[in-house]
């Protein structure tokens, strides 16, 4: 058992993962991520360099992957935003690697040392053109150690950047945890994948090994090789992947249900705030409100069928986070009707307590079927 901090969890778990590059640029509130992987790796014999700014940092980090490491970066929100483009880049290319981004208030530089939820959607549709997406988060320090190590395995898995929403408060909240052993998922070799082509579901393989492997931004097909005067080659290729996505949902989903099972008001919750929902759901099963919750650790791919199922047997669904509404327009799109989806959002730099989402969900119980603005 160990008093450590989530941004120290995250390097570890990195760590664990058999994470050996790391590039970044300091920045609160992840800062902590680079001064703890600049302590860890070279004494492991892997590669930390700080770059000149965030875009650097994200570009060394897919160089280092095609150059056989497994690599990772992380930011925060100003920093997330300049890595947009080269998010695409690693999405077209299909390189895995990992993109931490310990979310603060904003636009622009905004409140620096106050947590949000506000990069939800960037996560998701920051990066244009039409790409997968997994984006993991997690509600507590050991959570942040395990949903680090998990984001390499899918990077690997999904051959795509996989990206760790955190915020600022759990980036530096201290939590006494027990760490447990974390298997690195294998890479294949290029004698096992030299009879394939290096894109499309393949696995990954660096440079340097098996056949001859073309990499570029432009829309390409399976065999890497640009096919511009057409788009049928990379839209193959992109609905492959998402099928690929769609059809490893219940896999790639991981969540935590607490006491759903005959709730009437499900809180769907994520991140620092799932934890106040947590006791907010103790509180109002004390009054007799059968609540709820739903804490979701994977964000994107979007897990519709799960969201379905509750609001199947749910009157309402509000959906507590820092921001003023955002994860809230996918789950209004997946229930369809279903049942009513309520929105609470604050962008103040603060955390909800579990009295205000108690109070929240008391006031949708109580509207008995009408209009409710949370």
């Amino acid at each position: 058992m160990r008093l450590i901090q989530g941004n120290e969890a995250v390097a570890l778990g990195a760590a664990a993962a058999g994470c050996d590059f790391y590039a970044g640029y300091p920045i609160t509130p992840a800062t902590e991520i680079m001064e703890q992987m600049a302590r860890i790796l070279p004494a492991r014999g892997g590669v930390f360099i700080q770059m000149e700014d965030e875009l650097s940092a994200v570009a060394a980090a897919i160089g280092a992957a095609w150059g056989g490491a497994r690599a990772m970066t992380a930011t925060s929100g100003p920093g997330f935003s300049l890595m947009q483009e080269h998010i695409g880049y690693a999405a077209m290319t299909q390189t895995p690697c990992v993109i931490v981004d310990s979310q603060r208030g904003g636009p622009s530089t905004g409140l620096p040392t106050l947590p949000a939820q506000g990069e939800v959607m960037q996560a998701r549709f920051g990066s244009h053109g039409d790409r997968v997406a997994i984006t993991l988060t997690a509600s507590s320090v050991l959570s942040a150690y395990e949903v680090t190590a998990r984001a390499f395995a899918l990077s690997e898995t999904y051959r795509q950047p996989v990206i760790v929403l955190l915020d600022a408060v759990l980036s530096h909240m201290r939590e006494n945890v027990d760490l447990p052993e974390i298997t690195p998922v294998p890479r294949e070799t290029a004698a096992s994948a030299q009879d394939r082509q290096p894109f499309g579901d393949n696995p990954f393989v660096p440079f340097g090994e098996g056949r001859r492997t073309v990499v570029t931004g432009l829309a390409h097909d399976e065999s890497g090789l640009p096919k511009t005067a057409g788009g049928k080659a990379v839209e193959r290729m992109l609905r492959s992947l998402e099928e690929r996505l769609r059809h490893d949902a219940r896999e790639i989903t991981h969540f935590q249900a607490y006491r759903l099972e005959d709730a009437s008001v499900a809180l769907l919750a994520y991140g620092i705030t799932a934890r106040a929902a947590h006791e907010a759901v103790d509180a109002l099963r004390q009054e007799g409100v059968a609540a709820g919750l739903l804490d979701l650790q994977t964000l994107w791919p979007f897990p519709d069928y799960l969201v379905q199922e509750i609001a199947e047997r749910v009157d309402t669904i509000l959906v507590p986070e820092l921001n003023l509404g955002q994860y809230v327009i996918a789950v209004q799109a997946a229930v369809q009707g279903r049942c009513r989806v309520v929105p609470l959002g604050r962008a103040d730099g603060d955390l909800f307590t579990p009295e205000e989402i108690a109070a929240a969900a008391r006031e949708v119980q109580d509207a008995k079927g009408g209009i409710v603005h949370a």
